[in-house]
């Protein structure tokens, strides 16, 4: 295969900035082929044994990517939760897909301290991998480049030593506790002490001129559906003969009614079901005959879309590439390092309450040679998800804050 003019001069660059500082941030837009880069700046760092860790649901495309690429090296792909079973084994790269799946703060996540562990015992070099390595902060960035030792930080014992220099900290009250708010990490600071080990590069840098049509659908929901979310609202309580749904406090009854407007409800006893196969009946017949790629959110949705579209519905990406078949994913799992090129359609059954999950689950059909996409919010008359739409369009995570001024009558 022949790289893209882009892909072949960010792969020399990064080449370079990885031999001499051991850490490369790819910051990429997502569809721009940083996973072929990636590998070939392997293979010019002359790489023999690398580590990719990425999501589960893109083993098999990164696999693919190899595959078609066949560099001079040896290549392991796993997902991160498998990070614990390869920590003595050694790589000359490891390659962080998705790196800002690290990004949590104040202290590191599990993950986190994996990955560090690793590479601090076998010396590797890092190339970490990114569409959004700031989703939502700029402190973000710190626990993408802790898990190297070389990184820019290395001096600070921790996040805490660090944001002493690098965030504008604040007091927030939170349950009538005072707490510190680490969030407003300092852009200029922060991104000049880490410019000189990333490449950004943008869809419109590379001549991407797609264009994405949002269109939402709404569906009248069953009115024994309509009921429980009034008696639950209002009572915070909801009692059937076996089952109790409970929204006592404003996050849980936001999760429930979120649950509830799409047709489906998890018990206090951690049973789920589906109430309500509104939503599903509508996608199934409003694009009958037409190869899309559904994105839920609740894993009782997934039950309830495949008892409406039996056979004609898959999980499995490479069956929807090799078949009429269209695809069903959850939004968390599939927004990020997959393709789905292949639906005419991208129909969001739910949406995620983070802004995030919003800007790159939409993007999954873009490619270079496709100038336009069409994305379809299926959404209850009435329901919860006008709402978050509202909130993640305007790059905002839907918080139980907004919820409560929704609830209360006081939102937009």
């Amino acid at each position: 295969m022949k790289l893209r003019e882009y892909q072949v001069d960010i792969s020399r660059r990064g080449a370079d900035i990885l031999s001499r500082l051991n850490i490369l941030c790819l910051a990429m837009e997502v569809r721009l082929g940083k996973t072929y880069t990636s590998l070939e700046v392997c293979s010019l760092v002359g790489a023999t044994k690398v580590l990719f860790l990425t999501k589960k649901k893109a083993i098999s495309s990164i696999q693919s990517d190899y595959d078609t690429m066949s560099p001079g090296f040896d290549i392991t792909i796993i997902n991160y939760e498998s990070i614990h079973k390869l920590e003595d084994i050694m790589f000359d790269v490891v390659i962080c897909d998705e790196s800002h799946t690290m990004s949590s703060f104040p202290k590191p996540s599990i993950r986190t301290k994996q990955i560090r562990k690793m590479l601090s015992m076998n010396g590797a070099k890092l190339i970490l991998m990114t569409g959004t390595i700031t989703p939502e902060s700029y402190s973000q960035i710190y626990h993408q480049f802790y898990v190297h030792p070389d990184n820019p930080f290395r001096f600070y014992k921790n996040f805490y030593a660090w944001a002493q220099d690098y965030v504008n900290v604040f007091q927030k009250k939170i349950n009538s506790f005072m707490v510190n708010d680490y969030s407003r990490g300092i852009e200029r600071k922060i991104m000049s002490s880490v410019s000189p080990y990333m490449i950004s590069y943008t869809q419109k840098e590379a001549g991407f001129s797609t264009d994405i049509e949002e269109e939402t659908l709404y569906v009248r929901m069953l009115d024994r559906t309509y009921a429980i979310c009034d008696k639950l609202s209002k009572d915070l309580v909801v009692e059937g003969d076996k089952e109790v749904i409970l929204g006592e406090t404003p996050a849980k009854l936001m999760q429930k009614l979120h649950q509830l407007y799409s047709g489906t409800v998890k018990f206090e006893s951690g049973n789920s079901m589906t109430i309500d196969k509104s939503k599903a009946m509508f996608i199934r017949d409003r694009f009958k005959g037409t190869k899309i790629g559904i994105f839920y959110k609740f894993k009782e949705e997934l039950k309830c879309l495949q008892s409406v579209f039996g056979d004609s519905l898959t999980t499995d990406l490479d069956e929807f590439n090799s078949t009429d078949q269209s695809i069903a994913l959850q939004i968390v799992s599939g927004r990020e390092g997959i393709s789905l090129r292949n639906a005419k359609y991208l129909v969001f059954y739910n949406i995620d309450f983070s802004a995030v999950s919003y800007w790159q689950a939409r993007d999954r059909m873009t490619t270079m040679d496709r100038t336009f996409n069409k994305v379809f919010w299926i959404f209850s008359e009435g329901g919860i998800e006008d709402k978050i739409y509202k909130a993640v369009k305007r790059k905002k995570s839907y918080t139980t804050n907004i919820f409560k001024k929704d609830y209360d009558g006081q939102g937009d």
